[in-house]
């Protein structure tokens, strides 16, 4: 690997090179070979980006950057199509909060739907059971779309659609309040197309997979199973992606007003919020140019940055939080992080972290402290002042957060 400017550069011979904003921060080495597998595909741009919080994903690293001319990588997008952040700024400072606010909390819990509960019998606790009117008015945008979708595609009917909308999920999702340097209250929050766009990706890899099986397609790795632009896959799949992007969108929507009506219905204060920053996907496709031609850009736990673009990268459930303007660098086909990147995985958090080392992890933060949560764990992931030193050339800290209330599914 050499150094070039910010980056680092990881190159091997009849391969793209990969450029690494991984300075100061871990690069793990099943990364790298993972990397180097989708280095190997004929149809790759230039060269692809790693961000700072790379590391280890199914189908493609996660912090990955991917330009692609003629083809997209189903399983590079990934499953969470359309996951993404959303923020807003309220006019509410730390001051005018409650000393206590484990019922601020409590209420976002009762108003968003988190989690998941499949046991027989019962209805899955991060789903709606009847879905409330500003749900069904919201679905009111993409049912016409989902339509045309099932008419393509009809197992999509019986996926979790209308009743996942406005719900949070699990993993690494949350809801969070935050204070910024000047004391104002933030509500932030992190979601995708959930259930629907789980469905949706499955699909469409297994589909790829099917295909360069029928033609004797061999690759590095089967995850890199392709859709050839032109072909009969590749259009539905462009068009079911997308739809999915705009759920992701209109979820996040309904849980930031869900979330803000939590807080009215705890304090008695008026308050406006003003949205920052919506449509910050991280696992999604893009038509974009770059360099001389049009590109599909998978972004893979990656944020778009382009000049004076918002965006937002959040740290752990015990760490910072950042709202950044991209810096529209190039050579990152103008990206930045999603997040922190983990260094540990989730089994191998539970096993490492104990529940008193999670406490102290959290200690200050409003949230569900149990066995469940310590695979979300600090220690988890990588120190987030870290990653956004390695990527200051790439965007500019606007704003600098931290939760005093986290919600889990």
């Amino acid at each position: 690997m050499t150094t070039t400017g910010n980056y680092e550069v990881l190159h091997e011979a009849g391969y793209s090179p990969i450029k690494a904003w991984t300075k100061g921060v871990p690069f793990n080495d099943n990364a790298k070979q993972q990397l180097l597998n989708m280095a190997q595909m004929p149809f790759i741009h230039k060269w692809v980006a790693a961000m700072p919080d790379v590391h280890l994903g199914k189908g493609a690293t996660i912090g990955s950057v991917i330009p692609t001319i003629g083809a997209i990588i189903p399983a590079a997008v990934g499953v969470d199509l359309g996951c993404g952040m959303m923020a807003a700024k309220t006019t509410l400072t730390a001051s005018d909060l409650p000393d206590s606010l484990e019922a601020m909390r409590s209420k976002i819990e009762s108003l968003v739907p988190h989690g998941r509960n499949m046991s027989r019998g019962k209805r899955d606790t991060g789903s709606w059971g009847n879905p409330p009117d500003d749900v069904l008015d919201k679905w009111l945008t993409l049912s016409d779309g989902f339509q045309q979708l099932c008419e393509k595609h009809p197992f999509l009917k019986n996926t979790n659609n209308l009743k996942h909308l406005g719900t949070l999920g699990t993993g690494n999702h949350f809801i969070e309040l935050c204070l910024d340097e000047t004391q104002a209250v933030w509500v932030m929050l992190h979601s995708g197309s959930r259930g629907v766009g789980n469905a949706i990706g499955s699909h469409f890899i297994e589909q790829a997979k099917k295909d360069m099986e029928r033609y004797f397609i061999h690759l590095p790795d089967k995850d890199l199973a392709y859709l050839p632009e032109g072909s009969p896959h590749f259009r539905d799949y462009v068009d079911a992606v997308a739809w999915a992007q705009d759920f992701a969108r209109a979820n996040r929507e309904v849980m930031m007003a869900r979330t803000l009506q939590a807080i009215r219905e705890i304090m008695p204060m008026p308050f406006t919020a003003d949205v920052e920053a919506v449509n910050c996907h991280h696992n999604y496709i893009s038509r974009e140019y770059h360099y001389g031609k049009d590109v599909w850009v998978t972004r893979k736990g990656a944020v778009s940055a382009q000049k004076g673009q918002l965006g937002i990268i959040p740290g752990s459930m015990g760490a910072k939080s950042f709202i950044v303007h991209g810096l529209g660098n190039e050579e990152s086909f103008c990206s930045c992080s999603h997040g922190a990147g983990r260094v540990m995985s989730r089994t191998e958090a539970k096993r490492r972290v104990s529940l008193d080392e999670h406490k102290l992890a959290v200690a200050g933060v409003e949230c569900r402290v149990d066995a469940s949560v310590i695979d979300e764990t600090p220690s988890a992931y990588k120190p987030i002042e870290k990653v956004m030193a390695a990527q200051s050339d790439l965007v500019e800290i606007l704003h600098t957060l931290k939760q005093v209330v986290c919600v889990k599914g």
